[in-house]
């Protein structure tokens, strides 16, 4: 997922997406800063599941949630379509990220 093509990439991958769900995963992505390229989508996704948490009960944290599954899925696909013999490793530090 290149810088500058890191909007237009998001937006091809998820162009068939729900709308509200593209629209919530959009939002965070794009109030995740755009030099962390490597991590953007994990962050975003880890973003996404906090505001899920904080939103408690609320049926906003059932958007947020399924932002963040949307996040984190993008995040091991632009792994696998940039450095595919890194896709385990970029899956275990995920893991092991989300549970530190």
């Amino acid at each position: 997922m290149p810088g500058p093509e890191a909007s237009d990439w998001f937006a091809a991958r998820t162009a068939a997406a729900p709308e509200l769900l593209r629209v919530r995963a959009e939002e965070h992505f794009l109030r995740t800063p755009a030099e962390l390229d490597a991590t953007r989508l994990e962050v975003a996704g880890n973003r996404a599941l906090q505001a899920a948490i904080n939103a408690g009960q609320d049926r906003a944290a059932a958007l947020d949630l399924l932002a963040a599954d949307a996040l984190i899925t993008l995040a091991l696909l632009a792994q696998a379509e940039g450095e595919p013999a890194r896709l385990g490793e970029q899956a275990r530090g995920l893991r092991l990220r989300a549970v530190a």
